[in-house]
């Protein structure tokens, strides 16, 4: 389909919380289709629909070295985590230039309206487990950054004005 531009930071969207989706449409099927396209050209393991400007609860994942294993994912929710954390340096399209190492649980199971519209569970691990987690901040407005200390997270957002 398409490769959409992602809003850069601060933009108001991006410090939204998405709408939740209500069914799963062509329409709903064609953004999952522009957000792999736009993961993929990053190149990025996860992207948002806030991120290119979409205000709804949409996200993609796909951790896999060979790529094509996208999962898509409608109002995705953490039910559970692992109390184990892994930390992973986190980037986002919406702020380049800059990234942080952040640290989440390890595993999570998460829960999703899927792209027949069926409510899925799927157990995540490592590099696809950060992604989700990373991917439902965005739905809630935030992004990496902010789960960094102020002092932290000021320092990046100095450091990505000066790199833009």
């Amino acid at each position: 389909m398409a490769v959409r531009p992602c809003l850069p930071w601060p933009d108001k969207r991006l410090r939204s919380v998405a709408e939740p989706v209500e069914a799963i449409t062509d329409d709903i099927r064609a953004i999952w289709t522009d957000m792999i396209d736009t993961m993929e050209a990053m190149p990025g393991v996860g992207l948002a629909a806030p991120q290119i400007g979409v205000p709804l609860r949409l996200a993609v994942v796909d951790a896999s070295s060979e790529r094509g294993q996208a999962i898509r994912m409608a109002n995705p929710e953490i039910l559970h985590s692992s109390i184990e954390l892994r930390p992973h340096e986190e980037a986002s399209p919406n702020l380049p230039g800059v990234s942080a190492t952040i640290k989440r649980p390890r595993a999570v199971t998460v829960r999703f309206l899927n792209d027949q519209g069926e409510m899925e569970e799927r157990d995540l691990v490592g590099l696809w487990a950060t992604s989700v987690q990373h991917q439902i901040d965005h739905l809630n407005g935030k992004l990496y950054f902010h789960h960094l200390s102020k002092v932290k997270r000021d320092m990046l957002l100095r450091k990505a004005k000066k790199a833009g």
